[in-house]
């Protein structure tokens, strides 16, 4: 069983129900998450060893954040208290034309003020097998940007093998402060997922540069040239219909792309399917499959995160690797 380290921000989620927009709301539907909370969520679930790093305020609605980790088997001895709020985000969910929206009440949360005195790096990192972080945690401030770096230089230090989810976010920095602050942290990352909002966001790459190659691997060529990674990986969303979409992945390592099936869907909730993509990934290549079994279960997670609500992907590895590599299609299970 693999010890994996994540380390971000988890928020307060205030959702609409019944794809209400804000104004007719009266309520909000509750729930906690955050990319990489969200990613050890799923690797908890899948089995292993799975730490969250955060830090959260000395009251009942960080304790309430940590107890929604807890529920859910995800170590969280090393979460600091400290700070004045937890972080909030309100989701307007969308439906057929009308997207989805998200707004962001984060300013000032714990995470963003924390500092490498909240946390022992070393004790957090001994025994770990990998450590995953998104683009979001150092976007919050300079602090989480300086932070991120020490735990990545800790990471390594005990030989930790590091993922990262690009997940540019243009609500919360520009794309020149993105550039300065990911291209100093890329040195430390081997895996990188990255889609192409990300190396448009973060990298000024112009996919229409690919001369007749594929977008997805001519991005992740390019990373490659740029960044010591081992391996770049990709995951989209194709509209099909008002109401429809298909959902693809690539990953792309030793100079070849490995493309998974695409799967049709209706979607309840799309928040956090990307996080269940990088847990997708992040379980298949630490139980060593090969490219085309690790792309084929990390869409596959993906897709099924679309089918569950909430920021959670409460899903087993024998459902992932059924709609993988099963042609039992929709029956019920009995």
């Amino acid at each position: 069983m693999a010890k994996v380290i994540t380390m971000g921000e988890i928020m307060l989620r205030l959702s609409t129900p019944n794809n209400e927009k804000f104004i007719q709301a009266d309520e909000f539907d509750v729930n906690y998450g955050g990319g990489e909370a969200n990613v050890a969520v799923s690797l908890a679930n899948y089995g292993h060893d799975a730490e969250f790093v955060t830090a959260v305020p000395d009251n009942e609605i960080g304790e309430c954040a940590v107890a929604a980790l807890r529920k859910y088997n995800v170590s969280t001895k090393h979460i600091a208290r400290c700070g004045e709020r937890l972080g909030i985000y309100y989701l307007e969910s969308g439906s057929s034309m009308r997207p989805s929206k998200v707004v962001y009440d984060r300013a000032h949360s714990s995470i963003s003020t924390a500092t490498e005195a909240d946390f022992n790096f070393d004790e957090i990192f001994e025994g770990a097998d990998w450590f995953h972080f998104t683009g979001i945690t150092p976007a919050v401030s300079d602090a989480a940007a300086e932070l991120t770096e020490k735990a990545l230089i800790a990471a390594k230090k005990h030989g930790v093998k590091v993922s990262v989810d690009l997940n540019f976010r243009k609500k919360l920095w520009s794309s020149e402060k993105a550039q300065k602050v990911m291209t100093n942290l890329m040195k430390y990352v081997d895996v990188c997922i990255a889609n192409e909002d990300d190396a448009i966001g973060i990298f000024s790459m112009n996919p229409a540069d690919a001369n007749g190659e594929e977008k997805n691997a001519y991005i992740a060529n390019e990373l490659m040239k740029k960044f010591p990674f081992k391996m770049v990986a990709s995951v989209w969303r194709t509209e099909t219909s008002i109401t429809t979409f298909k959902l693809q992945s690539m990953i792309y390592t030793e100079g070849k792309a490995y493309y998974s099936k695409e799967f049709f869907m209706h979607i309840l909730d799309y928040i956090g399917a990307g996080d269940a993509y990088c847990a997708g990934l992040i379980y298949s290549l630490i139980n060593n499959f090969d490219p085309q079994k690790a792309v084929e279960f990390s869409n596959a997670a993906s897709c099924l995160k679309h089918t569950v609500s909430g920021d959670y992907n409460l899903v087993t590895v024998d459902e992932v690797m059924k709609l993988a590599f099963s042609d039992a299609g929709n029956e019920v299970q009995r």
